[in-house]
Order: C-alpha cells, then structure tokens, then sequence
C-alpha cells in the first residue's frame, strides 16, 4: 500500500511540461487554498519544442511547481512528438496512478490541434482503466481514479460542464506560467531565440482574455473551464452547485 502521505486528491496529465500550468494553474491553486494535496504528471520533457532545451525546462516545471504549491511533479518521459497508446506506455501511467492514487484526474479533451495532446488523452484514459486490473501486475495495489475531468487546450468543440473561478488566484497563475522563460512572451527580453505563436505577445494577452470569457460565463473575473463525460452523484444539490 502507498503511503498516505504520497496521495493525491487530484493529479493534472500534461503532454508537455507548461500544459499544467496553462490550462489548469488556477484550478490547482484553489484546490491548494481548500486543502487539497496536488500533483503534476508531464508526460515527456518537452525536447520537441523549438525554443530551451529539455534541462531548462525542468527547472522551469520546479520553479513553476514551487509557485503552484504542488505536492508531487513528475515526469514520465515518454518521447515528445512520440506518445502514444502503446503497453509501454500505459505501464508507466497505470505505474503513476497506483503510486499516487489520485481521487481526480485532469487529462486534456481529446479533439485538439495537438497530436500529443489527443494522444495523451486517449493513453491516460486507458490506463485509468487498466490500473483497476489486478491482472496487470506492478507490484503495486490496483487503482482506478474515482473521476476524470477534461481540461480545453486550444479547441472547445463542447459546453464546459464546470467552470472553476479562479479570479482570486489568476495573477499567481500568470506567475507560475511566466517561471516557463523560455517559452513564453518576456516584455523588454531578448533571448536570441526565435519567436514562435506561444511566445508571442498575442498568445501572452490571450490567456487572460480566455480566463474573462469563461469567467463571464459564471459572473466571476476569470474562470478555467472542465468537461465531464459523466454524471456527477450529489445528496446535496446546493453544495454542488455552490449555493
């Protein structure tokens, strides 16, 4: 049995080392404020990206992991540009999912521009599914994730299910973002690196504009939006819906 004190209550699945932060900072920084132990899985180190170098990246993450107040960041490197649905694979995230035991997971949508995006959802799903299976033997006790929430990268072909406000929180959101140097738009820097759509000025100032848009849509200042594929069970339906 894992120690209690290695648990999670939720654990974000990001393709790439950044994607945590992006789509789903704010949503952990207020699990943080409510108690709640979180988590980081990156499925590879990024090497596939045009701007830093893996290293740089992984200090990044701890930099960025630290401003998050995260419990656990991992990272799984699987080959960026290279994930995929294969037993490998999905061994090391059935692997993942019985040492931290997570009540909630956090994958990506999987219609989206990004190959290892869509990848990366349909793997974690699996093996959400498979690490229940006594069957497949790790040495660890089997585990299935009670929930799986689906974050939005870039395409949001369905209505969000949750909207999570995250106004109080969005500004240490930006900060844990902009510990990614490397990646990301650096007002008055020169890196000497060349310029790509994420680390433009354009897609800096379009993180917040999303985080409005989704926080307009709950009356709130900024909000992060979820999918959920099932229904949600509540004896309470004021709590659930915050009322």
């Amino acid at each position: 049995m894992p120690d209690s004190s290695t648990k999670l209550d939720i654990l974000v699945f990001a393709p790439h080392p950044d994607d945590g932060e992006l789509f789903c900072g704010g949503t952990l920084l207020k699990s943080k404020q409510h108690g709640y132990r979180t988590g980081i899985c990156d499925l590879t180190r990024g090497e596939m990206g045009t701007r830093g170098t893996p290293e740089i990246r992984a200090e990044e993450a701890q930099a960025a992991s630290t401003l998050l107040g995260l419990d656990v960041r991992v990272n799984l490197e699987i080959p960026d540009g290279g994930i995929a649905q294969t037993p490998e694979h999905r061994l090391r995230v059935i692997q993942t999912l019985r040492e931290f035991q997570p009540h909630l997971i956090l994958i990506p949508y999987p219609e989206d521009r990004h190959p290892d995006h869509v990848h990366a959802s349909y793997l974690v799903k699996e093996a959400a599914f498979y690490s229940g299976l006594r069957a497949i033997d790790t040495g660890q006790t089997p585990y299935r994730p009670l929930k799986i929430l689906y974050y939005f990268t870039h395409y949001i072909p369905v209505q969000p299910t949750i909207i999570v406000d995250v106004s109080d929180v969005f500004e240490y959101k930006l900060v844990a973002i902009q510990a990614y140097q490397s990646q990301f738009y650096q007002a008055n820097a020169s890196t000497g690196e060349p310029e790509t759509y994420i680390s433009s000025k354009t897609f800096w100032e379009g993180i917040t504009g999303r985080a409005s848009y989704w926080g307009s849509k709950i009356q709130v200042r900024y909000g992060e939006p979820f999918w959920m594929s099932e229904p949600v069970s509540t004896q309470n339906v004021m709590a659930i819906l915050s009322l």
